[in-house]
């Protein structure tokens, strides 16, 4: 076995804003105390921390020290803040992000309230940046998901957990985070089903999968698993080379690189969710059925593969419409003379 050797990914930790001076850091603290005790996920506390001490270092530029200096023009000053700001790469930073700080933002205000540091919540009625409606960009056909799917190297163990991590996202839509935290007890083969626990907005559900994907699965648990493993203690189903759990950026490259192979330009582990969803829609699932499977919270989220699920209309509109109507009949008609000409 010569897995382990392999250098561990760099760069996969974000690196912390240093915000140890600020007189706005033991705020923070508390209310990431507060988050914990309530059972928040590790991704929320690390989302948190991260957004607001970005805040927090944008207040200490501009020598705001105390929570009571942080008043609505503030926020207003920050929010537009965020609407200018460029990344590394000259990007600025997405509409989601810039709401996503936001709310943060008004959750550490609320709890301040709360706990008696500011008299009113200066976020409370803050109006959100619009965020676009948008389709998914791309939605894989059958016949590229299957490209994909064949990509990985299954005379190799890394091929074999691979092409089980590809078959598991298809097979049930699930989003990364829910994959790189699956448990070996949450997958029950005899009843075709996985249990994601705490998935999005901290709710459970079960979610069906297929056939081929849990004999990848079990192909992997029994022949590749044992050899990555580094403590018997650990439960979680997908590992690294070097025996650690997948972290989402880690997943999300490794899915990305079998995309690239199959010849898809963009994309990555989301694909699959947005090719899942569509497929069974254009197969006849019920949309209820299909937003159970995705966890999403509203209807209406789901409803949104309806208008990306085309064949199906297609299907209606080559059967109804004038011209479609009409170049069948010219279809027919030279099909016949075609005929005619055959028999003479």
């Amino acid at each position: 076995m010569a897995l382990r050797n392999k250098k561990k990914r760099s760069g996969e930790q974000i690196k912390k804003r240093d915000i140890r001076h600020s007189a706005l850091a033991p705020y923070l603290a508390l209310y990431l105390d507060y988050l914990r005790t309530r059972a928040y996920s590790d991704f929320t506390l690390t989302q948190n921390d991260a957004n607001l001490r970005r805040f927090i270092e944008w207040c200490d530029e501009r020598a705001l020290q105390q929570p009571t200096e942080l008043n609505r023009p503030i926020i207003e000053r920050y929010q537009r803040h965020l609407h200018f700001y460029r990344k590394d790469n000259g990007e600025p930073l997405s509409i989601a992000s810039q709401i996503q700080h936001l709310q943060n933002l008004r959750g550490w205000f609320k709890f301040l309230v709360r706990e008696h540091y500011l008299p009113y919540n200066p976020a409370a009625d803050l109006v959100m940046p619009r965020k676009p409606k948008r389709l998914p960009s791309q939605v894989l056909t059958l016949k590229q998901v299957q490209t994909i799917l064949q990509q990985p190297d299954v005379t190799t163990l890394t091929g074999i957990r691979d092409r089980a991590i590809l078959e598991v996202l298809y097979a049930t839509g699930m989003r990364r985070t829910e994959l790189t935290q699956l448990k070996r007890h949450h997958i029950d083969s005899e009843r075709g089903t996985i249990f994601i626990e705490q998935g999005k907005g901290h709710k459970d559900r079960y979610v069906p999968i297929g056939q081929s994907a849990i004999e990848w699965l079990t192909r992997y648990l029994l022949e590749v698993r044992p050899h990555l493993i580094l403590t018997a203690h650990e439960d979680t189903v997908f590992l690294t080379d070097y025996g650690e759990p997948l972290t989402k950026n880690r997943l999300s490259d490794l899915v990305k690189t079998y995309v690239l192979k199959a010849g898809i330009a963009h994309g990555s582990c989301h694909l699959f969710r947005h090719a899942m969803a569509t497929h069974m829609l254009e197969n006849g699932a019920d949309i209820r059925f299909i937003q159970a499977m995705l966890g999403h919270s509203e209807l209406t989220t789901t409803a949104i593969y309806t208008h990306v699920a085309v064949q199906k209309l297609k299907a209606v509109y080559d059967a109804s419409h004038p011209t479609q109507l009409q170049r069948s009949a010219k279809d027919d008609l030279f099909d016949d003379l075609d005929a005619e000409s055959e028999e003479e």
